[in-house]
C-alpha cells in the first residue's frame, strides 16, 4: 500500500498543476470569447438582417476573442504613445473627472494601476519581513511607497526623512487580500528574494520556497504523507486561480 500510495502521490503532483493551468487557461479563453460573442452580436444587431449574418458568423471562431483583445490592446498603446494619442488621453481623462462619482472611481482605480505598472515607481518593488500581527511572528510583506504628507508628520518623521514606510501585508493563499500598515523601515527586515518568488511563497501558503525546484523525485514523493499531498494540491489550486486575477 505504502508504494502504491507513493506512485498515486507522484501522479497527482505530475498531473494537478497542469489540469488547472489547462482549466485556467481555458476558462479564460471561454470569458474572452462569451465578451466577444456578446460584442459582435450587439453590432450585428444593429445592421440590418442580411449583412448581418457574415459578421454573427465570427462568433463561431474559438480564440477569435483573445485576438481580437490582444490587437486592441497593442493598437491603444501605439496610440497612447505617440503625441496625438497622448493629447486625447488627456482631455478624455479631463472628462471623466469632471462627471460625478465616476470621477471617484476612475482617478483611484487610474491612480493605482499607475502606480503599480509604471516602470519608475516603486509600488511592490520591495519584499520584507514584518513582525506582524504581534511580536515574534513574522510574515512578507510588501514596500508600496511612503506615508501621505499630511500623515508623515502625526507618525514623528519630520519632512523628507521617510523614516516610515507603507507596506502591504497579503493574506494567503489569496494575496488580493490584506492589510495596509504605516511602520518604521527599521522594523523592517529586506529580502533578497524577488517580488514573485514572495508571491509564490505566500500563495503556496509555505510549501513552495524560493528558489526550489518545481521537479519532484521519487526519493521525496516516498517520504510524502497523505496530509501534505493535500497541502500542494491547494496551493496548487490557489496558484491557478491567482494568476488569473
Amino acid at each position: 500500500m505504502a508504494l502504491l500510495r507513493k506512485y498515486l502521490i507522484a501522479g497527482l503532483l505530475v498531473w494537478l498543476p497542469l489540469a488547472i493551468t489547462i482549466w485556467v487557461l481555458l476558462w479564460v479563453l471561454g470569458l474572452l470569447d462569451g465578451i466577444f460573442a456578446s460584442v459582435v452580436g450587439g453590432a450585428a444587431s444593429l445592421l440590418p438582417q442580411g449583412s448581418g449574418d457574415s459578421l454573427r458568423s465570427l462568433r463561431d471562431i474559438p480564440g477569435l476573442g483573445v485576438l481580437t483583445l490582444a490587437v486592441l490592446l497593442v493598437g491603444t498603446g501605439v496610440f497612447a504613445t505617440n503625441v496625438l494619442g497622448q493629447w486625447w488621453l488627456h482631455q478624455w481623462d479631463k472628462v471623466l473627472h469632471r462627471v460625478p462619482i465616476v470621477k471617484s472611481i476612475y482617478s483611484s482605480v487610474k491612480q493605482v494601476s499607475d502606480t503599480l505598472f509604471s516602470s519608475k515607481g516603486n509600488a511592490f518593488r520591495e519584499a520584507v519581513l514584518v513582525e506582524y500581527p504581534r511580536q515574534g511572528a513574522w510574515t512578507i510583506a510588501f514596500v508600496t511607497g511612503t506615508p501621505a504628507a499630511e500623515v508623515a508628520p502625526l507618525l514623528g518623521d519630520p519632512a523628507g526623512a521617510h523614516e516610515h514606510v507603507s507596506i502591504y501585508v497579503p493574506t494567503t493563499p489569496n494575496p488580493t487580500s490584506g492589510f495596509f500598515l504605516m511602520v518604521p523601515r527599521a522594523q523592517l527586515r529586506p529580502l533578497t528574494m524577488s517580488v514573485d518568488a514572495a508571491l509564490k511563497h505566500i500563495i503556496s501558503m509555505g510549501v513552495v520556497a524560493p528558489g526550489s525546484n518545481a521537479v519532484v523525485s521519487n526519493a521525496s514523493v516516498s517520504n510524502a504523507s497523505v496530509s501534505n499531498a493535500a497541502v500542494a494540491t491547494a496551493a496548487a489550486s490557489a496558484d491557478g486561480r491567482n494568476r488569473v486575477g
